[in-house]
């Protein structure tokens, strides 16, 4: 058994409160501590928690393997850039960067010291997505809806940025081919970035995905679906669902109650309804699990830097659209 890693948190707030708890709990990984900007907060949250807290960022540094950077985005390339420097492998949380520049920096600097690094887009580790991914293959038509309440925590970013990412990254890790136009709109309804967005992405094996995000919305939902020869597939990220429909040759004798559609030619297909069992899991700790063998192994996490950043240059696309 390889022994524990030796991994710090970057930032304690909501999101990095999770991560904390789940490392803690990790059988992979040794939680040593973290920092954060706020002095009480973190005095407050090592109380409570008994998680050891950092004065500052390089004594921490000094003390891991890994740095979990769960901060702001603004300050995402200075902290990652200063920790792969320094020889600790990275984990970033969605987005990876600020600019398509600072990611691509960030992807050599991680090639140079061969190091590892991954992005947290934990929707690529939600059950449901996860369960429908062995049925997902080829698709040519993809349609997403990501709407959420308003929450003023992400509003420092648009809402391509803040939700949409999550499905251009599922999109991007499913249609082997690249994005050749992207048509979008969006409009700022309460805060100073748009706030409800649509992008049409084309790809160059004549693949289209449609993707619209709300985070101004009445109601939560985020569902996605995977149309192919033959197939469809809807996932229920939020219900964490999964159906998949499919048409095949029909029988010579179909039973009584088989659904059976036939063409002007005389073709019959029959429909099949499936919906695959959806394991348990916590999506976060699946990531953190994920990159934790990625280490161990010597292999490419589930999201690597360059997918983080192939994400967000599809996301900067549709931004300047608007």
């Amino acid at each position: 058994m390889n022994s524990k890693i030796k991994i710090g948190v970057l930032g304690a707030g909501h999101l990095g409160k999770i991560h904390l708890r789940l490392l803690k709990e990790s059988a992979r990984y040794d939680l040593v501590g973290f920092y954060d900007t706020q002095p009480q907060q973190a005095a407050r949250i090592a109380r409570e928690f008994g998680y050891r807290s950092f004065n500052d960022i390089n004594s921490l540094l000094e003390s891991v393997d890994v740095v979990d950077i769960v901060t702001p985005t603004v300050t995402h390339y200075e902290l990652a850039k200063s920790a792969l420097e320094r020889g600790k492998h990275v984990f970033l949380e969605k987005p990876i960067t600020t600019t398509v520049e600072e990611a691509k920096d960030l992807v050599e600097l991680a090639k140079k010291k061969n190091l590892q690094g991954m992005v947290g887009q934990v929707e690529r580790f939600n059950p449901a997505f996860m369960a429908a991914r062995p049925h997902i293959k080829h698709p040519m038509f993809i349609e997403s809806h990501r709407l959420a309440e308003f929450n003023p925590r992400g509003t420092d970013v648009s809402v391509v940025l803040d939700l949409m990412i999550h499905d251009i990254d599922a999109v991007l890790s499913v249609v082997s081919s690249k994005v050749v136009d992207v048509q979008a709109s969006g409009v700022s309804v309460i805060s100073d970035t748009p706030d409800i967005a649509n992008a049409r992405l084309r790809f160059e094996n004549g693949c289209v995905a449609n993707l619209t995000a709300s985070r101004i919305s009445m109601k939560t939902l985020r569902k996605s679906r995977f149309f192919q020869r033959d197939a469809y597939v809807s996932v229920d990220f939020f219900e964490k669902k999964v159906e998949v429909v499919r048409m095949q040759n029909a029988p010579e004798s179909p039973e009584d109650f088989a659904m059976v559609l036939e063409n002007a030619e005389g073709i019959k297909k029959q429909i099949f309804f499936d919906n695959p069992n959806v394991s348990e899991g916590n999506a976060i700790q699946l990531e953190l699990e994920n990159f934790a063998d990625a280490i161990q192994n010597n292999k490419k996490p589930a999201v690597t830097l360059q997918a983080g950043t192939s994400a967000l240059e599809v996301a900067y696309q549709i931004l300047n659209c608007f």
